[in-house]
């Protein structure tokens, strides 16, 4: 027993009343206890103060998380998934086969990206993109709208190289622009797949690349030999009818004045309208010079404002109707060999396969 006055407790403890009684707890637990309650009691009165800054940094990490994504999205260069030479164009579930092909997949699968790098394939994708920035380009899904964003920039590059087919682009980069300015308009309508930041960043694109396309100094090439000019005049009229396109014929017509004359040649554009317009179609177009003669070259243009004009490719996509595949025929141009390049069990492969132009392309997949 402790002497009377003595401090009988143990270092560091003290007593508790309890409900079952006193019960012994050391000075830590106490200490522990009362910093609990002042901690607690503390963010009692802060609550408000906390909440508010813990919203503000979880919306600054969202905030900073989605600047980044959209600026890795807007670097990021989607790759050729796939590097087909044919697909399947199905258009019903069979027990073979579930769902149907898209316009996008046929986009994303076939090999378009190797296909511009052909000069007698180039006209015919530049083409088909042009069709799609006019009018598919809210039905291919955000895989394919990041495609066909990646291989129009390939195209872009390969003309501001080889300095080529200039016109053609910058009425594709004119078209998809247009096109663009009115679907972001519609944003509210989901009509296209993914931020609008990124689209507002490929738009920023093509307006550049209509200006590099702008600053093009196409230079004379240093020749010595015979030039088109030197040939006589029934051969340089003979290689001007080969040009399917007025705008063409107006080009060579601004080179000299002596290409300029034969570039006038009346016989010339009459051909040129019955090349692209079928009779009717001309005789609903009639126009007369102030000789009394049909003024062809104005027809010509008239013409080409109101009906559409025959298109011409070098190489197009063929399809089998025997088994319903979509292919690129391959062929060698050095030992003029040419194969279907797709499995069909057909006696006469050649008989089953047309060809597709690219409006085609697009028709095979409404539905």
């Amino acid at each position: 027993m402790p002497f009377l006055g003595q401090d009988w407790r143990s270092p560091g403890q003290s007593w508790v009343k309890t409900d079952d009684g006193w019960k012994k707890t050391s000075d830590e637990t106490n200490n522990n206890v009362a910093e609990l309650e002042r901690v607690s009691s503390s963010y009692c009165k802060d609550e408000e103060f906390y909440k508010e800054n813990l919203f503000l940094a979880m919306n600054c990490d969202v905030a900073a998380k989605k600047r980044k994504k959209d600026l890795l999205n807007n670097n990021t260069k989607i790759p050729y998934f796939y590097r087909d030479k044919w697909i399947h164009v199905h258009k019903g579930s069979t027990k073979e086969r579930h769902g149907y092909c898209t316009l996008g997949e046929a986009f994303n699968r076939l090999d378009f990206s190797s296909a511009i790098m052909d000069s007698r394939r180039f006209n015919y994708v530049v083409r088909l993109l042009e069709l799609i920035a006019k009018s598919q380009l809210t039905s291919l899904s955000g895989v394919a709208q990041k495609n066909y964003m990646n291989i129009l920039e390939k195209v872009v590059q390969k003309v501001l190289e080889d300095q080529q087919n200039i016109r053609s682009i910058k009425d594709l980069l004119q078209t998809l622009y247009m096109s663009l300015c009115s679907l972001v308009q519609d944003m509210g309508k989901s009509v296209l797949v993914g931020n609008i930041n990124i689209w507002v960043h490929r738009m920023e694109n093509i307006l550049h690349w209509q200006q590099q396309l702008n600053n093009i100094q196409i230079t004379r090439p240093s020749l010595n030999g015979m030039t088109l000019t030197d040939l006589p005049t029934c051969l340089q009229l003979n290689i001007m009818q080969r040009l399917s396109d007025g705008r063409d014929l107006v080009s060579l017509g601004q080179v000299c004045p002596e290409l300029n004359v034969l570039s006038e040649d009346r016989l010339l554009w009459k051909k040129l309208c019955h090349y692209h317009f079928s009779d009717r179609q001309i005789r609903k177009r009639l126009i007369m010079s102030d000789k009394g003669h049909l003024d062809w070259k104005k027809m010509y243009f008239k013409l080409s404002r109101c009906y559409p004009r025959k298109e011409q490719y070098s190489d197009t996509l063929q399809f089998c109707t025997h088994c319903h595949i979509l292919f690129w025929k391959f062929s060698n141009l050095y030992f003029c060999f040419q194969d279907t390049n797709h499995p069909c069990i057909a006696y006469n492969t050649e008989s089953c396969c047309i060809p597709v132009s690219p409006q085609g392309f697009i028709n095979l997949f409404k539905y």
